[in-house]
């Protein structure tokens, strides 16, 4: 047997030959096999759609998610080819769609900019799917081929006749393969609607099949854009008070390289910059991104400096403060792109930063030049900012320099635990002190700290920053978690480094206070303190809703179909009087037992980790929700009263 497994000869070693290599690995194509994953296959197959329309083919791209976990995309393109191709003897569509690294990007005539340039995308889709269809209407004639997990189960045919021209792609992702198959509305939404503002007079309609509406009709959304990015940019502040009138756009081509930029600036603190390059979104930056920053920073510090503005300022202004209040769409075209990993978030391009950076400089020279009063505005939002990130610097300072002080400095409200290893310890964030003291109680001293927050918490979206740290609960949290935030080449950072707690747990009322709370608490976290959110740090607990009893018997539910699957245990079916319901209202109705069981025991409890799937639909939420602006908030809650659950 142990000479069998040290038996290490050319025949262990595999070649995986065509699709099975995404087969065997299919995190190393579409990143991984969860819920992103299974979009990803969706981004493969509508990039090729956009591809026709940036090659000016297709003006109309049709996404419908069917009954049995199917999903079609549709398009009015050219069609792929279905010739039969010279060097592999097969038809070109086969060839696509079972060929890695094969279709029409490599050849700059055919597509003068692409997304999916790895070339993997759309024969990964079919190595992924159980079941995969390609029709396509070219010539006149239809063409059908389908495949199994990549392989045809037939030869291209000609199935009919027709009029126009397109591709359709349905498939049915592989069980085998991903953890679910449920398509999310919401984020097929999302993207076609980014989809419609990055090419401007592209419709794209998405239907869904698994609902219907009122009329019997399928649920449906259409997104189309005239304004394109800086309708984009409008989209994003819907919550915001703009300080101008119409964004700022640029547009300028240099090497092939296209850019296109719109810019606003508003009356909140944060900085919202969106890139994407050949329409696919880059969420770490990169050389775009900083070719940006670079031409804002040079632009404003220049105009300030020659009106005098900075003349009274003790400081100097930092780049940050150029991009306080400022949301930004940046979308290149670049020829050959080069991206970091297949799911493209950074590109590396280096020739790309001079291109944008000029072409945005150009703009906004011109543009301050020409609008001296909206100029005025806008460098006079620049001193505030510098103002302010001066006052929360020695505001920062004076938290840390306590806490450094005072021997630790730790709240005096904080119950510790006494593990000091962060990986197993954890923090629950109490709202109030009753449930507090519970929670104390109910608690394993050893890896569980207690910090109870008195009400509710500073609403960090409408607050300067140095505001924040004259509030104490925030302060405590700091002391707490023990990060700090710490200034990096200008730019502000969260230190975690000596983060406490591996895991910190927000713990409040079933109630719609309670729910305040926490939006209050996640408000903050992702303003200030994104990097514990990206890390995985930030939980949410869910404590029950109802404890079913009778007798000694007693069973806790969570929600309303639970509460009914146990009354009729308990009644057997029928009606028992002698069955009492509690709602839990509060924490405080707990004892510290029940707490214990429920909400805080790692073998039993339910804790809702907190993600960051979208930054850019997360901060509108958060803007629209939390923010100045009360007309988008009073729409939403119009559009979605529906689905509230009041206890009256």
């Amino acid at each position: 047997m142990t000479a069998k497994k040290n038996d290490y000869s050319a025949s262990n070693i595999q070649a995986l030959e065509g699709l099975e290599a995404v087969r065997k690995r299919p995190g190393m194509y579409i990143g991984s096999t969860d819920t992103k994953g299974l979009h990803h296959l969706v981004w493969e197959v509508v990039d090729n759609s956009i591809d026709e329309h940036l090659a000016g083919h297709c003006d109309q791209i049709t996404v419908t998610i069917g009954t049995d976990h199917s999903l079609k995309v549709s398009d009015n393109g050219r069609g792929i080819p279905v010739g039969m191709h010279e060097k592999l003897q097969k038809s070109a569509l086969e060839v696509v769609m079972t060929v890695l690294h094969a279709g029409g990007k490599f050849d700059k005539d055919t597509y003068k900019v692409s997304g999916g340039l790895h070339g993997v995308g759309v024969s990964c889709v079919n190595a992924l799917s159980e079941y995969l269809k390609a029709e396509v209407h070219r010539d006149g004639e239809i063409y059908v081929q389908e495949y199994t997990r990549g392989k045809p189960t037939s030869e291209v045919r000609t199935v009919g006749k027709t009029e126009s021209n397109g591709t359709i792609v349905t498939f049915k992702p592989d069980p085998q393969i991903f953890e679910t198959l449920n398509f999310k509305y919401d984020t097929l939404a999302h993207r076609l609607r980014e989809l419609s503002f990055l090419n401007k007079g592209l419709t794209l309609l998405l239907i869904d099949e698994r609902e219907t509406e009122d009329d019997g009709s399928y649920v449906q959304e259409e997104f189309h854009s005239e304004g394109g990015l800086k309708e984009f940019v409008r989209y994003l502040d819907i919550g915001r008070t703009a300080l101008l009138e119409t964004p700022i756009h640029v547009r300028g081509e240099k090497d092939n390289v296209e850019v296109e930029v719109a810019m606003q600036y508003n009356t909140s603190y944060a900085e919202n910059i969106y890139s994407f390059v050949n329409n696919i979104s880059t969420k770490d930056g990169g050389t775009h991104v900083s070719g940006f920053k670079r031409a804002v920073t040079r632009e404003f510090s220049r105009y300030g400096e020659e009106n005098g503005f900075f003349s009274k300022l003790k400081f100097k202004v930092s780049g940050e403060d150029f991009r306080e209040g400022l949301t930004a769409v940046i979308s290149v075209k670049v020829p050959e792109p080069q991206f970091k990993g297949q799911t493209k978030g950074e590109l590396g391009n280096s020739e790309v930063t001079a291109i944008v950076s000029q072409c945005v400089g150009d703009v906004l020279s011109y543009y301050l030049e020409e609008n001296p009063k909206l100029a005025k505005r806008i460098v006079q939002k620049v001193v505030l900012a510098a103002t302010a990130r001066e006052a929360a610097r020695k505001a920062r300072e004076q938290v840390q320099r306590k806490n450094a002080l005072t021997g630790g400095g730790l709240p005096g409200k904080l119950s510790d635990c006494t593990s000091k290893v962060p990986d197993e310890s954890e923090i629950f964030l109490v709202e109030g002190d009753s449930a507090g003291g519970t929670a104390k109680q109910g608690r394993d001293r050893h890896f569980q700290a207690i910090l109870p927050l008195r009400g509710k918490i500073l609403n960090v979206e409408k607050a300067l920053e140095h505001k924040i740290y004259d509030n104490e609960e925030i302060k405590n949290m700091f002391t707490a978690l023990g990060v700090s935030i710490e200034e990096v080449d200008g730019e502000r950072k969260l230190n975690i480094e000596k983060l406490r707690y591996h895991k910190i747990v927000i713990m409040t009322d079933a109630d719609v206070d309670g729910s305040h709370i926490t939006t209050l608490i996640l408000t903050f976290f992702f303003r200030y303190m994104r990097a514990l959110v990206e890390n995985g740090h930030v939980y949410i607990a869910a404590p029950p809703l109802y404890m079913v009893k009778k007798g000694k018997q007693f069973q806790y539910c969570w929600n309303d179909e639970e509460r009914k699957v146990a009354v009729e245990l308990y009644s057997k079916g029928g009606s028992d009087s002698s069955i009492k319901i509690q709602r839990y209202k509060g924490l405080g109705e707990m004892n510290a037992d029940q707490l214990w069981e429920t909400t805080m025991d790692p073998d039993s409890r339910i804790l809702r980790q907190v993600t960051i799937d979208d930054a850019q639909e997360a901060d509108h939420v958060f803007s629209m929700l939390m923010g100045e602006e009360v007309q988008p908030r009073r729409e939403f809650i119009e559009r979605n009263a529906k689905f509230a659950k009041v206890d009256v």
